[in-house]
């Protein structure tokens, strides 16, 4: 039999939902578990109440909850403003999920001198404070300090977690998988990258980013008043996730880079369709604070969720989605193909590297026979 100790869960069927609720049972809390009901999970135990109401709007929320109140809220979903507001006459202690969009240069690389998103990027980093900098960031921004000031005000013991782009299995959307696995059905040979596929964006899976929310319901007091960066330990580059998914798909592609202005077929895996600016975030709070390390190796994750979209693979218009950028990348590797033999004809003279510092290979001269 379960204790009193109640929890609610805003969300639950995403990603992370049904290891958020695996954590709180283990924890022996009552989990009550909240959303529109537009769809379930078979990975939530029946024993999980369900509430259906929508956390987008203070009224619909307010009515679904009546004079409920809980021990714990956890919000991975809705108007995460809203949701603050009205639970904190329900509850003590919040934990809200948001995202990164809310750092400047995350949206717009220009907005930053030297343009990008400092690499990493602490949470200290500066923030989007004007609309002109990014409308959608300056709203992500508007609700954090929304729901920091319900923690201000004394009211919560609140927590925020910007989270990074997720995936795993029940994922809605997972781009750079689709983007990859479907290459790899239709066995095409190569794929193009915006400069090389070197850029770094962070990515979490699922459990580890549930272990991240679970580490500050332990710890109420460390983590209290503060804003934490989550996202796996071991990151990788574009060409890696391509590399690690078609390896995993048994379909090695080969990638050909072409300039980041030109790489269109490539646009949708960088968020907001941004430019090939690193936008890699730092761990080190939530790893001093919380003692963050992840629970599932990235690799495995990667491995693990291509399993689940070769059982759960995507609707017609999706795979169309993907595929009209063949005709156009096909056409860049032509021009790229082209520009590489006259840039290879050239005459490189590259030299060999040697170190700046002396290293003579006899006894007391002065200088080396490299002349250092």
């Amino acid at each position: 039999m379960r204790s009193c100790v109640k929890a609610l869960l805003i969300g639950g069927t995403g990603p992370t939902g049904a290891h958020i609720i695996r954590g709180l049972l283990e924890r022996d809390y009552n989990v009550t578990m909240l959303n529109r009901g537009s769809r379930d999970s078979n990975a939530v135990p029946g024993e999980v109440e369900r509430l259906r109401g929508d956390p987008h709007f203070p009224d619909t929320l307010d009515r679904v909850l009546g004079g409920r109140s809980f021990d714990l809220a956890i919000a991975t979903y809705g108007r995460i403003r809203y949701v603050a507001e009205v639970l904190s006459t329900r509850t003590d202690r919040l934990i809200t999920v948001g995202g990164t969009p809310g750092y400047r240069g995350f949206a717009d690389a220009g907005q930053n001198f030297p343009a990008g998103m400092p690499v990493p990027t602490r949470e200290s980093d500066a923030l989007v404070v004007r609309q002109e900098e990014g409308k959608f960031g300056f709203l992500v921004k508007a609700t954090e300090d929304a729901v920091m000031h319900q923690h201000a005000e004394g009211r919560m013991n609140v927590t925020h977690f910007r989270y990074p782009v997720v995936y795993g299995p029940r994922q809605l959307r997972t781009v750079i998988f689709e983007w990859v696995m479907q290459r790899c059905r239709d066995q095409r040979p190569h794929v193009v990258l915006p400069d090389g596929g070197l850029t770094l964006l962070t990515r979490g899976f699922s459990e580890n980013m549930a272990q991240a929310v679970l580490l500050a319901v332990d710890d109420p007091l460390m983590s209290g008043g503060k804003i934490y960066n989550c996202g796996d330990e071991r990151q990788f580059t574009l060409a890696q996730w391509v590399e690690i998914i078609s390896v995993e798909m048994d379909w090695p592609l080969d990638i050909v880079t072409v300039p980041d202005a030109y790489a269109s077929p490539t646009r949708e895996m960088i968020t907001f369709h941004g430019s090939s600016h690193h936008q890699l975030l730092d761990l080190d709070l939530i790893k001093r604070d919380l003692g963050y390390k992840d629970v599932v190796n990235p690799v495995e994750g990667i491995r693990r969720t291509v399993r689940w979209l070769i059982d759960n693979p995507p609707e017609p218009d999706e795979v169309a989605g993907i595929t009209r950028f063949y005709e156009i990348e096909n056409r860049l590797i032509e021009i790229y193909n082209a520009a590489a033999n006259k840039a290879a004809a050239l005459d490189h003279d590259e030299g060999d590297y040697h170190h700046a510092y002396a290293h003579p290979r006899e006894r007391n001269l002065e200088r080396d026979h490299r002349d250092r």
